[in-house]
């Protein structure tokens, strides 16, 4: 089959993504879509631009086949036999052939692109007939994903597009590896990453804080290369770690680092013995995790519990310490979204939040609008904090209530950008807004025994509206005249039923 030679709009090739789901629907749950479409997409993606290096190495070297095939000519190896083509052209056992190729291209690029492929089962029938493969291949052999025809932006955009799609077909399970675009853009607007400077997310998901650490550098026309090889991530579930390490890269970025383990229990990034530390630390963690390792925690080697040891049946507190243990003593802030429950809950998280409070880092407490995200309709907030404050600002914490900032949607009520947008002004303003924002002092949060609650702070404008007393008559009237019609209309329908007479 030909391919498409055309540049490929967004458009088209978000279509032709979702399509290829689409043709997994019946024998695979929706749930698994991503651990199958994510691979294929990627595998067609670094094939076709080997195929591009190769045909411009051929050019370059007038015809020299073994020139073209010098691994320097290549972002990426493609073994012999590993090719989309090779696997394309067999007749049986295509699953069989898929996880071979995988394995195959990891061994090949092990610095880059070991266990990128994930852990599907590609060769169980029952799951995957040779007929199911042979459609999707033929399917993503329609387009062209090399360089000339997509470039990384627009096959980002669309993976994207593909996580976010993937997302609302889970729904409740997809908190766990997918964070709203504009509450991502609001925290990274927080943190102001600046070139040269770390970012670190503990519990990266599908990588989307990280890049929008990358996407802040442009907008702001700051040199992304400075921030090449300065981000990095863990993750613990294999499929979901594989799925960032390809979205950074179809972006178009290389140096990074995301590892695959459990942060609370194994953290992955060291300086000497003692936890790496970065300018920027932001997460969006599962709430209130269970059985997180607290046994532990007790006797940490890292330093992560001098505030206290959380309760083993919610972990908000575990990944806060950690957040905090890993920023830069000096140059550190930090963002992290959590349930409200972390502001009041008493008890030993009581301890550990008048512990944190005393340290003087928490410059900002931000409650969003409920139903934000995925498997949790209710409110959540963003706590900001900073290893050293500016003078004006010590002793000090804004309390922000954003919670009517959303727009309703079927689903799931949606921050819009601008919305995110006035919430980064109320943060970098730092001052009373009368309903909305209060500058609280360390002093004041002690009378109120710690206790974070929003509300005790910040009271919601009540609206008035000012009506003449004749108003006030013709507006009873109406109401009147209202209940009496409704009372006639029940009395009608009951006679009518025969139920009075």
């Amino acid at each position: 089959m030909r391919q498409n030679s055309r540049v490929v709009t967004l458009d088209r090739l978000e279509s032709h993504l979702w399509a290829a789901a689409n043709i997994l629907r019946g024998p695979v749950d929706a749930s698994d879509f991503k651990t199958f479409i994510f691979p294929l997409l990627f595998f067609k993606r670094i094939c076709d631009v080997f195929d591009e290096e190769y045909e411009a190495a051929l050019e370059e070297s007038s015809g020299d086949i073994q020139f073209a095939l010098f691994a320097e000519n290549h972002r990426f190896q493609i073994p012999e036999g590993a090719h989309w083509k090779d696997v394309r052209e067999r007749t049986a056992n295509l699953g069989q052939a898929l996880q071979s190729a995988f394995r195959a291209i990891e061994q090949a690029n092990p610095d880059t692109l070991f266990g990128i492929f994930g852990d599907a089962q590609w060769s169980n029938k029952e799951r995957l007939s040779d007929a199911l493969i042979r459609d999707l291949l033929e399917h993503f052999s329609k387009l062209s994903l090399g360089n000339e025809n997509v470039t990384s932006d627009l096959l980002g955009d669309a993976y994207e597009y593909l996580i976010k799609k993937f997302a609302d077909a889970q729904n409740k399970k997809a908190g766990e590896f997918y964070t709203p675009r504009s509450v991502v853009r609001m925290m990274v607007e927080v943190l102001d990453p600046q070139e040269g400077e770390t970012a670190y997310d503990p519990a990266c998901g599908t990588g989307g804080m990280l890049l929008g650490v990358i996407q802040h550098a442009q907008e702001k026309g700051l040199d992304i290369k400075r921030l090449y090889g300065k981000l990095f991530g863990q993750e613990k579930n294999l499929t979901t770690s594989a799925i960032a390490r390809i979205n950074l890269i179809l972006h178009g970025n290389e140096d990074f680092r995301i590892a695959r383990g459990d942060t609370l229990r194994d953290p992955a990034f060291f300086d000497g013995d003692r936890l790496a530390q970065f300018d920027c630390v932001i997460a969006n963690p599962p709430f209130s995790l269970e059985s997180w390792g607290a046994e532990s925690w007790s006797s940490d080697p890292f330093g992560r519990n001098k505030t206290g040891v959380p309760p083993n049946g919610t972990a908000d507190f575990a990944w806060v310490q950690h957040m905090l243990a890993s920023m830069h003593p000096k140059s550190g802030r930090m963002t992290v979204v959590v349930p409200h429950g972390v502001l009041f809950r008493m008890g030993v998280e009581g301890r550990i939040r008048e512990a944190i409070l005393k340290t003087d880092q928490l410059e900002a407490v931000i409650g969003l609008a409920p139903n934000l995200f995925y498997g949790a309709g209710l409110a959540a907030c963003v706590l900001v904090f900073r290893a050293k404050k500016s003078p004006e600002r010590k002793g000090k914490t804004i309390i922000i209530d954003a919670s009517h900032l959303f727009k309703k949607q079927k689903a799931q009520n949606v921050l819009l950008d601008q919305q995110a947008q006035q919430i980064v002004k109320w943060y970098e303003e730092f001052q009373d807004v009368e309903g909305v924002a209060r500058v609280v002092d360390l002093s004041e949060f002690e009378a109120h025994g710690f206790n974070l609650n929003i509300t005790r702070y910040v009271e919601k404008k009540v609206e008035t509206v000012e009506i003449t007393v004749e108003e006030a008559i013709k507006n009873l009237k109406d109401s009147l005249e209202a209940a009496y019609g409704a009372e006639d209309r029940l009395r009608e329908l009951l006679v009518r039923e025969g139920l009075l007479k």
